[in-house]
């Protein structure tokens, strides 16, 4: 202790002194502790990594993996529309009316008046001078900027089986004006265009398979839109990313009710935004703060012939989500008009996809029956139809991002179909951090409850690295299969990650097939360690903290409990956890200090940060 102004001294100490005293004293207190690592939580504005003039703040990689390195600058004073106000007649044409237009003007619509629409004409404009296509009604009374608008500014209150929404001031009212979509591929829309408070349907008695499509065409804008069929009716596709375009933004949107049905219908795979095929490079695609809705994929990259992989997206801030009365059993289950279920499968695939930011996502409700098991997110590199060989899924990065009620979590492949077909060019380079999954689900919704399923059939799958997850399931941890003579995969890693998984029926990491002789079959009796050594090379898997029945074979420098009481996790109840943080001390709702507190490999707790997922997701739902 440093003592002041003592009697042997009798000397006056000077409040300078004194304060470097008292400086002195917290430096020799603190400067040893060890230093606590923490995350921080991105940023949730629009465009928050992306500068006026489309300048890229997104860094240069996470991990492993490329981030974007173009963007998409989605605000109006980027997009500006300084020309003429113009009121278009309800009854006029609309492709008239942009043709008569000129660059820079805006055409105001009426509310609750509709138009039908075939295509809307390209006008070559420049980046100064867009045409803003948009509701009469003022923005007073629209959402502001930034903000999602519902489908109560088209006149409905709710809809069957989907969260509550937004209302205008005064209630539902029809405040925006419609394009009903005639052509069956979907309207084509031309370069330097921004959609403000529009509503696009179609009519009942229709044939349509897609709503809109940006092909060959640049600079376009969905901001406030709300883009559904008409009720009853079977569309496959929302938004279609295709054909050379680029500089496109889903922003701020009600994406709801694309489906195929099951049995009786003409589709199979039904999205609500994705791009698959072009013969032209194409991409810079913007998918922000949207209710993304579909039966197949929410979201899907990928799945067509194409001599190009779609490059630089971004996705942010979505609710990607699948109403349960769409379940066959579940209370309120409503089949689709022909009496028939429809065909459900994923949140989230990339078959073909390069520098993609996923983040700060909301993936709710999928389940399995169909063609696929209900998993959330899929990265699975496919040449579709072996018609797409240049076709690759690189450079992924997928952070704080919260899964919930589904059949499984990730799927990572690199599979093709029979006879060597359908092989893609690469898959690989993967970031997944700071992720939370729970309520898992296995024979209910005809799934394994499973984290990761993890096929390689070629080219082998690289650089995977999964580091701070959180996720409580019912299923095991891993399920992998590698192609038989295959040479172990490169540089995979599971990390600084919690999980609560079963490990009493089978081993908790395991084989997904592939014969005999394929490396995992042959060593899963032999326990985790054998497992991964046998498979991986290089590899990881340390510092996690595993809630399992499965208690041998463990890689050394992991922490294996059985129950969530000793895991220390605040409130984990089967599978389901309103609080996955981990217990600090002993307090409400904890026994005592958790293993995995301040005990991951950068000081930080193992698991996810929860904080900064949740901070991401605000207001998202």
């Amino acid at each position: 202790m440093v003592r002041l102004g003592s009697h042997a001294s009798r000397s006056k100490v000077s409040p300078a002194m004194l304060r470097l005293s008292l400086l002195l004293i917290f430096v020799l207190t603190f400067a040893f502790l060890p230093a606590i690592a923490s995350a921080t939580a991105p940023p949730t504005g629009e465009n928050a990594y992306c500068g006026k003039g489309d300048v890229p703040r997104f860094g240069d990689k996470d991990g492993p993996a490329d981030l974007p390195k173009s963007c998409y600058y989605t605000g109006l004073d980027g997009t500006p529309s300084p020309g003429k106000q113009i009121q278009v007649a309800a009854k006029a044409d609309l492709a008239d009316a942009i043709n008569s237009a000129k660059c820079g003007d805006t055409l105001l619509l009426p509310a609750g008046a509709a138009y039908e629409v075939t295509s809307l004409p390209a006008k070559k404009c420049d980046d100064r001078h867009y045409i803003t296509v948009r509701t009469d009604t003022p923005d007073s009374k629209l959402p502001p900027e930034g903000t999602r608008i519902s489908p109560a500014w088209a006149g409905i209150a709710s809809l069957p089986g989907r969260p509550a929404f937004a209302q205008p001031a005064g209630g539902p009212a029809k405040l925006l004006a419609t394009i009903e979509v005639k052509d069956p591929s979907g309207v084509t829309v031309g370069d330097h265009l921004r959609f403000i408070g529009i509503e696009w349907t179609t009519r009942p008695d229709s044939n349509i398979t897609r709503l809109i499509s940006t092909e060959h065409e640049d600079h376009i804008i969905f901001d406030r839109n709300y883009i559904h069929p008409a009720p009853g009716t079977e569309v496959a596709h929302g938004i279609g990313l295709v054909e050379g375009s680029h500089f496109v933004a889903v922003i701020n949107s009600y994406v709801s009710e694309l489906n195929c049905i099951a049995r009786s219908g003409k589709c199979t795979d039904a999205t609500a935004v994705g791009g698959a095929h072009s013969d032209d490079p194409f991409g810079t695609f913007k998918i922000y703060n949207n209710f993304l809705e579909s039966s197949g994929e929410n979201i899907l990259f990928g799945g067509a012939p194409s001599k190009n992989n779609p490059t630089d997206i971004e996705i942010r801030r979505n609710h990607m989500f699948k109403p349960m009365i769409w379940k066959e059993g579940e209370p309120g289950y409503t089949p689709s008009p022909k009496g028939d279920p429809y065909i459900v499968k994923n949140h989230f695939e990339l078959k073909s996809a390069v520098r993609v930011l996923a983040e700060a996502n909301l993936l709710e409700n999928s389940w399995g029956g169909f063609s696929q098991r209900g998993f959330s997110m899929l990265l699975s590199a496919r040449s579709q139809g072996s018609n797409c060989p240049l076709c690759r899924v690189n450079d992924v990065t997928l952070r704080y991002n919260r899964i919930r009620n589904v059949g499984g979590v990730f799927q990572i492949s690199n599979s093709h179909a029979s006879k060597g077909k359908g092989i893609a060019a690469d898959g690989g380079i993967y970031s997944i951090h700071d992720i939370i999954a729970d309520d898992l689900h296995e024979e209910d919704y005809k799934g394994g409850g499973v984290f990761l399923v993890m096929l390689s059939g070629g080219p082998p799958l690289h650089d995977v690295v999964i580091d701070h997850v959180t996720s409580f399931g019912p299923g095991i941890l891993a399920a992998i299969m590698v192609k038989e003579d295959a040479d172990k995969l490169k540089n995979f890693s599971i990390i600084n990650s919690l999980f609560a998984v079963d490990g009493g029926r089978r081993p908790a990491i395991a084989s997904a097939g592939g014969g005999k002789d394929s490396c995992a079959q042959k060593n899963q009796r032999m326990g985790a360690q054998a497992l991964l050594q046998a498979c991986f090379d290089p590899f990881r898997f340390d510092h996690n903290l595993i809630i399992t029945n499965d208690k041998g074979g463990w890689p050394k420098g992991n922490t294996i409990v059985s129950s969530p009481e000793a895991a220390g996790v605040r409130e984990l109840k089967g599978s389901i956890s309103k609080n996955p943080r981990l217990c600090h001390e002993k307090d409400q709702g904890c026994s005592r200090k958790s293993p995995g507190a301040d005990a991951a490999s950068d000081g930080r707790d193992i698991g996810a940060d929860v904080e900064g997922v949740e901070a991401a997701i605000k207001g998202v739902e």
